[in-house]
């Protein structure tokens, strides 16, 4: 019986410990961009070619394209832009499947991968 009642307390003991340890962890995001993966998206070379992170996402309500920005600076976005794919984009950086519902014109922004999405109208 004794053996029993360790048990059981190790059991709730693991339990627990396991609880506080899941609803610590970052909500993992499931969303999905209603565009298709070979849609073309704007992007720079930044992000392409050096492998910056994506800081900067960019929906525009004119036309619903896409634009995946680092905080790299340029004076002339056609001396730096390129149009990949968006499944490629999604390769490079999931977490950007967290704005995937983004409206059209509005922006997200963070300082880094780690950080949350700050929304806000395109003005």
């Amino acid at each position: 019986m004794k053996h029993y009642k360790k048990l059981k307390t190790t059991i709730i003991a693991i339990f627990i410990l396991t609880s506080i340890f899941v609803s610590c962890q970052k909500e993992k995001v499931h969303k999905k961009f209603k565009e298709g993966k070979n849609t073309a998206v704007f992007t720079t070379k930044f992000v392409i070619v050096d492998n910056k992170e994506i800081t900067n996402v960019f929906h525009y309500k004119e036309d619903g394209t896409w634009q995946f920005n680092s905080d790299d600076n340029y004076e002339n976005f056609e001396d730096v832009a390129k149009i990949v794919g968006l499944g490629q984009i999604i390769k490079i950086d999931k977490t950007i499947l967290e704005i995937a519902d983004l409206p059209l014109g509005y922006s997200a922004s963070r300082k880094s991968k780690n950080e949350d999405w700050t929304i806000q109208k395109i003005k």
